[in-house]
């Protein structure tokens, strides 16, 4: 008999949901997660996101697995200082965790803490970091077999590239020359134990040797900036990047351009270009405001800060991760065109 309990004793599989929220969750727990009747799942939610975890809960009940659900509002203030331990413990415990929560400023740390667990238990783990209704009726419904087919043919050819240049009609124009040491990892949606992956998925990415040029950033900027200023198309970001480091940031709305350039000098990392991406959900038509799933959307992003090193091999550490995308890109891997115009020029 499942227990899906909080400490308010607040049970998933009794908070109705909308219908249109099944499909999603459905591909979540039977195709990018793979749960099986025999697993312990830990489900991680809070008051904004309850709808959601209640659709997933009720296809883990189809399964038949036991699973325990956490209401982060129950157990601490929010926003988190660290990560609490009746939920780490619970974790020590469960083959598949589920993360559905709305970000809240400076959380960050208590999610690494999180994935720490996650990293060293080889949990199989959907990050669901500001998931909500539209991406649930869009990217959580893509078929990820296919988006799995077009991330295993890119992967492929980076792993073997030297360089990739990546240019864009709205002014982005950046080299990345790439370290032979650091792995490049793929998260297509299809959740593994060697590499837990958001949902919804599609990016291969490493830590790149060194980033250098000009980033206009016309879709959006992530973590909690991501929910305060949304989709950046008529208001865009533009920024450079010289040695790998952030020297730059210029922007008509002086609010996101302070909020950033803060955000990006939080300790001495987190100004360093951790992460280096190609976003291969084929099915997604276009930048929607929501980091979840736009970093998803074809084209090139590049993050600011932890490298995630236990994954990519890179030995440097930041307290702080922040994603940047942008749209219609141009991408040459070595001196091979592989996108035009945000459309692959390559097949799976």
């Amino acid at each position: 008999m499942n227990l899906p309990v909080s400490r308010a004793d607040r049970q998933l599989n009794r908070i109705p949901f909308d219908p249109e929220l099944t499909p999603g969750a459905r591909n979540a727990v039977q195709v990018c997660l793979r749960v099986q009747p025999q697993e312990k799942v830990t489900i991680i939610t809070d008051e904004a996101t309850l709808p959601i975890a209640a659709s997933i809960a009720r296809e883990l009940e189809g399964v038949g697995c036991l699973y325990q659900a956490w209401v982060l509002e129950d157990m601490a203030t929010r926003p988190l200082t660290d990560f609490p331990r009746e939920i780490a413990d619970d974790m020590e415990t469960s083959q598949v965790s589920i993360f559905a929560v709305w970000a809240q400023t400076n959380e960050l740390r208590s999610r690494m803490q999180m994935t720490d667990i996650v990293n060293r238990r080889k949990i199989r783990h959907a990050h669901m970091v500001n998931i909500n209704r539209r991406i649930m009726l869009e990217g959580m419904r893509a078929d990820y077999r296919k988006v799995d087919q077009i991330s295993t043919r890119v992967v492929e050819m980076v792993r073997k590239a030297k360089r990739i240049r990546a240019k864009t009609a709205a002014g982005t124009d950046i080299v990345a020359d790439l370290n032979p040491k650091y792995k490049w990892l793929k998260t297509s949606g299809i959740i593994s134990p060697e590499k837990w992956g958001n949902l919804p998925g599609g990016e291969v990415f490493t830590t790149p040797g060194e980033v250098n040029g000009t980033f206009v950033i016309d879709g959006v900027v992530g973590d909690w900036l991501c929910a305060k200023f949304g989709e950046l198309r008529e208001n865009p970001l533009t920024i450079r990047v010289k040695g790998n480091r952030l020297t730059e940031a210029h922007s008509s709305n002086r609010e996101l351009e302070s909020d950033f350039w803060q955000y990006t000098h939080t300790d001495e990392n987190s100004d360093l270009v951790g992460e280096f991406a190609i976003g291969t959900n084929i099915e997604l038509k276009d930048v929607i405001g929501q980091i979840l799933q736009d970093e998803k959307y074809p084209g090139v992003h590049i993050a600011f800060g932890n490298p995630y090193g236990a994954h990519t091999g890179a030995e440097w550490y930041s307290s702080t991760h922040i994603d940047v995308v942008g749209r219609q890109f141009d991408i040459w891997v070595d001196d091979e065109q592989i996108m035009r115009g945000g459309q692959f020029l390559i097949e799976g």
